[in-house]
């Protein structure tokens, strides 16, 4: 089998309220962009992926269309090994693609892409609801939402300002008390000593981990940090490949990982990152960038099949106006159902493909 064809179209979905406008320190936003692959092949099957591209500079999806096709066509799409070690591609685009090529992986074989991982040991994969910066009102009222939603995880974003954040945790608590596990991320906004002291006040509100609060090099620095705080750390911007996740294994910088396919480059890279932290005894979450449904796929099919992503993984897939596959995803008492059919189990509806395009 070979490919004959590629294509890659940028998309751009609305979210809803009270998701929208999703707020971190960085920027504000009430859409997702993604990048939507279609890799063909002689034998008629069809590949479908996704890569995160929100906020990119210079963003064009016929540039990446045309490399992609100039480097894919003519590979062996079923050689997913040699597609990593060869692929010289940017790394969400690599990521897209190689999505793309488990998805005809599974529909060649007849099976869903949970199972060619090793199969499926969790069929409903738990999901944390992921919102941006409120303040301590309005941080209550999305906590009592979410409990009503059936979520039993809450993310939120953070780092604008340290008061901000506490009082965000705060209204959270005493709007839900525990009935959220709670996790904040400040996205590196913080130096070391503005964390330490961050951490010291989080103390008191039982989170689940505070993720990357302080950049994500040198790892010397999140190592310090677990050793000053009784506040869990995770890092996800630390993590961009397995050789990564040994770094900070080795150096004890990190109780929780966050890969995800777009940093990481796809579900392989993923797949790999969690047999290195089952055998740590580390858990995983897979990160969430606004996806849509190919990546939401993907994060499934990992999830279900891997043993250290036993927490909920990040989303806010409840929060999209639309999605661009046929079917789209239900969560149901904070899971997600994982697809049973073949590849990633999902399709990709033509006529929302065409009407959230973006000429770029």
């Amino acid at each position: 089998m070979r490919v004959t064809d590629v294509s890659v179209t940028i998309v751009e979905v609305p979210q809803t309220a009270p998701l929208a406008p999703y707020r971190s320190h960085i920027r504000s936003s009430s859409t997702t962009q993604s990048g939507i692959v279609r890799v063909e092949t002689d034998a008629g099957l069809i590949g479908w992926g996704e890569h995160n591209v929100n906020f990119l500079p210079n963003l064009s999806g016929r540039r990446s269309e045309q490399q992609a096709r100039e480097w894919l066509i003519g590979c062996d799409p079923q050689n997913i090994a040699a597609f990593h070690r060869d692929c010289p591609l940017e790394t969400r685009l690599k990521s897209g693609i190689e999505l793309a090529l488990w998805d005809i992986c599974g529909k060649a074989a007849g099976l869903p892409v949970s199972v060619l991982l090793g199969g499926v040991i969790r069929p409903h994969v738990e999901v944390a609801a992921c919102m941006g910066i409120q303040n301590y009102e309005r941080a209550g009222e999305f906590a009592r939402w979410y409990v009503e939603m059936g979520f039993g995880t809450l993310k939120t974003k953070a780092g604008a300002d340290m008061h901000e954040d506490l009082e965000m945790v705060r209204g959270i608590r005493d709007a839900v008390g525990d009935r959220l596990k709670l996790r904040i991320d400040p996205n590196r906004a913080y130096l070391p000593q503005q964390a330490a002291e961050l951490c010291r006040q989080l103390e008191q509100y039982n989170l689940q981990y505070l993720e990357q609060p302080i950049p994500a090099e040198p790892l010397s620095d999140a190592t310090k940090l677990r050793r000053e705080t009784r506040v869990p750390i995770a890092l996800n911007e630390s993590v961009t490949d397995p050789a990564s996740v040994m770094a900070i294994l080795r150096e004890e910088a990190a109780e929780f990982i966050l890969p995800d396919t777009h940093i990481a480059g796809g579900i392989l890279p993923c797949v790999k990152i969690g047999h290195v932290c089952e055998a740590a005894e580390v858990p995983c979450i897979m990160h969430c960038g606004h996806d849509l449904g190919p990546k939401t796929a993907a994060m499934l099919h990992v999830a279900a099949s891997g043993p250290a992503y036993s927490l909920a993984n990040d989303t806010t897939y409840y929060g999209l106006e639309d999605d661009i596959i046929t079917e789209p995803f239900q969560i149901q008492s904070g899971t997600i159902a994982v697809p049973t059919k073949s590849g990633l189990g999902i399709e990709v509806d033509p006529e929302k493909l065409r009407k959230y395009r973006v000429d770029c």
